[in-house]
């Protein structure tokens, strides 16, 4: 029991620090226009590699997953909103899942 707490803590610490530490040691603005750029996309970066191998593997084939992923892509890139995209995908994974 006394591990489980030290996990949870050393957790919570660690969240933490990585929180704290960017607004302790950057006081003023960040002016490097890399840096900037750099801090921009990481959001965007992280939520993709969280997120791309996830539609492949979670699908009951992955060739379902990636032609959904495409059929979304490129629907999104028509100008559909977030919820008819993910509607189309989950259909295209149900369909392709039954066999039609």
């Amino acid at each position: 029991m006394t591990k489980l707490i030290i996990y949870i803590l050393l957790a919570i610490v660690t969240t933490n620090m990585i929180r704290v530490l960017p607004m302790l040691l950057i006081k003023g603005r960040i002016r490097n226009r890399f840096v900037r750029s750099f801090l921009y996309y990481v959001p965007y970066v992280t939520l993709a590699v969280m997120t791309f191998p996830a539609i492949i593997e979670t699908t009951p084939s992955p060739l379902s997953g990636c032609v959904a992923l495409v059929a979304g892509i490129v629907a999104a890139w028509y100008g559909m909103g977030l919820f008819p995209v993910a509607a189309l995908c989950c259909v295209i994974v149900y369909l392709m899942s039954v066999g039609l």
